[in-house]
């Protein structure tokens, strides 16, 4: 089968046929404003685990081990005490983007509380909106968390 990986019978869309994939850096800062909290939160948590399993590659270990440590420090509660270690270090525009985040949401997950829930939406929020506008200043935020040696 034409455009078919390993015989898989999947057949994929002609290079044409894709989606033109938008890099941050095309992108105005009026477009990043239009970007809604809820999105920049969505972006930020991919990138957010992304950078988290980065971290934990070394020592090699089995996948199992990396994925619980991983899962360890992506999760809500985790990002909110992320969020509050980095509060001290934010200018004025990302204490303004840690606010709208705090405030897109509206319903948490029953295992979790509100406050903590929309804590985590924050910092997802601030990430997604760095990743997008200086992913400098993400970086240079991002290694001043301390994280756990176990989850």
């Amino acid at each position: 089968m034409e455009n078919c990986p390993s015989g898989m019978g999947v057949r994929l869309p002609a290079p044409s046929q894709l989606p033109e994939v938008v890099s941050p850096d095309q992108l105005q800062p009026q477009q990043v404003q239009s970007i809604s909290p809820v999105a920049l939160a969505y972006i930020g948590d991919a990138v957010f685990e992304l950078y988290v399993r980065m971290q934990f590659l070394w020592p090699p270990q089995r996948i199992q081990v990396f994925h619980q440590q991983v899962v360890s420090q992506v999760k809500a509660e985790q990002q909110a005490d992320y969020l509050k270690e980095l509060l001290p270090h934010l200018n004025d525009a990302e204490a303004d983007v840690v606010r709208r985040g705090r405030n897109a949401t509206s319903k948490s997950p029953r295992r979790l509380s509100a406050k903590i829930y929309r804590q985590a939406t924050a910092f997802e929020t601030l990430v997604g909106y760095l990743y997008i506008t200086d992913q400098a200043r993400l970086h240079e935020l991002l290694t001043m968390i301390s994280f756990p040696a176990e989850g």
